[in-house]
Parts: C-alpha cells; sequence; structure tokens
C-alpha cells in the first residue's frame, strides 16, 4: 500500500479492509467497461487513466440522458395523447 494512501487513512480515521489487490481488480473491471480504453490496442493504462476515462464516459452518458429526455419530452408534448403514437410511447415507458 502506497504511504500516502496509508497516511491518508490515518489521518481520516477511516479504516479499510479494501487491498491493493481488490483495487487493481476493480480498475481492471472498469477498463473492461470503458469504450474508449477498452477498444486500445494495449492493456497497459494507468489507473488514473482508467479513473478519468470512466468519469469521461459517465459524464457522456449522462449527456445522452438528458438529451433523449429532451427529445422524448418534445415529442410528447407534439404528439396526440389519445394518438396510436402516444400509446406505444406510453407503453415503452412502462
Amino acid at each position: 500500500m502506497s504511504s500516502r494512501r496509508s497516511r491518508s487513512r490515518q489521518q481520516s480515521g477511516v479504516s479499510s479492509n479494501i487491498t491493493d489487490e481488490q483495487i487493481t481488480d476493480l480498475v481492471s473491471k472498469l477498463q473492461q467497461l470503458i469504450p474508449e480504453i477498452r477498444n486500445r490496442r494495449s492493456n497497459k493504462v494507468s489507473a488514473s487513466k482508467v479513473l478519468q476515462e470512466t468519469c469521461n464516459y459517465i459524464r457522456s452518458l449522462h449527456r445522452e440522458v438528458d438529451d433523449l429526455s429532451d427529445r422524448l419530452s418534445d415529442l410528447l408534448a407534439t404528439t396526440d395523447t389519445d394518438s396510436a403514437q402516444a400509446a406505444i410511447i406510453r407503453s415503452l415507458l412502462m
């Protein structure tokens, strides 16, 4: 365990049972989930880069959800609530 991490735990008074091996395993799992990293030819990526790309990916997913929500709101606003199209949209949302 790095001295910085050890010192940080001592200062905060937080006791954690997570090991460096578990952290490495979790970072490896994240690496497999993030398209930007997963598609690289090299498997050598630093943990900080994996975490940075994970944050970027989550931000992009948030933007995509916001965009889709806006588009759905616009669609629902322009659709007659009794139409077949509105019924399909409602059934998909349920």
